[in-house]
């Protein structure tokens, strides 16, 4: 992955935010507006479907998605909030289990994957990935909550502010500070450029369990 191509998907990544945003205030019950919106839960329903079930889990997954669809379009899908609010907290949801489920058993935290994926670790290092793929766990429980106290509490508007533009800013926070911040912390750590991270991230996937001892 080149810098423009990382800079590129982050400007879609920013504008889909605000269209999301915006589509959520003003067109949230149009069926279009509902596709896009509730498409990348599809994808990545799909996606893990596939990589856990192989050709018949897609299958089903996608299926169900334009069961899904069809009921959207004929209106029969009921609150379509209630529908943005769980594609939410199960993305989220799902990524808090699949960080802290990498911290039970034998095998290397998922952070510690990522990072072996760049440059080789040891000693300490191993105890900094650990305690990081914790704090990204911690993370993303934290905004399952916080998503499900907003929504119950708040206006919906404040909460589509919450899902689509504060939750991808917090968590592009979180990455970039960590790279920041880890050199002044561990300054014996190898220095990797910020777009290597991402690629190590792209290479796994929720079914992906490196093996290997802490």
């Amino acid at each position: 992955m080149s810098r423009w191509r990382l800079a590129l998907l982050l400007l879609v990544g920013v504008a889909y935010a605000g269209l999301s945003h915006w589509m959520m205030l003003f067109h949230p019950t149009e069926p279009w507006a509902v596709v896009v919106l509730l498409g990348p839960l599809w994808l990545a329903a799909m996606g893990f479907a596939a990589s856990k079930f192989g050709r018949w889990g897609f299958a089903a997954a996608l299926l169900l998605g334009i069961g899904g669809f069809a009921l959207v379009f004929l209106g029969e899908a009921g609150d379509t909030n209630r529908l943005y609010v769980f594609q939410h907290v199960a993305i989220n949801g799902l990524l808090c289990g699949w960080f802290g489920a990498s911290l039970r058993g034998p095998g290397l935290p998922l952070i510690t994957q990522f990072a072996q994926r760049v440059h080789p670790l040891k000693g300490h290092m191993l105890a900094y990935t650990t305690q990081l793929t914790r704090i990204w766990t911690v993370y993303f429980a934290l905004v399952v909550v916080s998503s499900i106290v907003v929504y119950l509490t708040l206006p919906f508007s404040a909460w589509s502010l919450l899902a689509n533009v504060l939750t991808p800013l917090s968590v592009t926070l979180l990455f970039v500070g960590e790279h920041l911040v880890r050199y002044r912390l561990h300054p014996e750590f190898e220095r990797t450029r910020l777009i290597d991270a991402v690629r190590a991230f792209q290479g796994a996937s929720p079914v992906d369990h490196s093996s290997g001892g802490r």
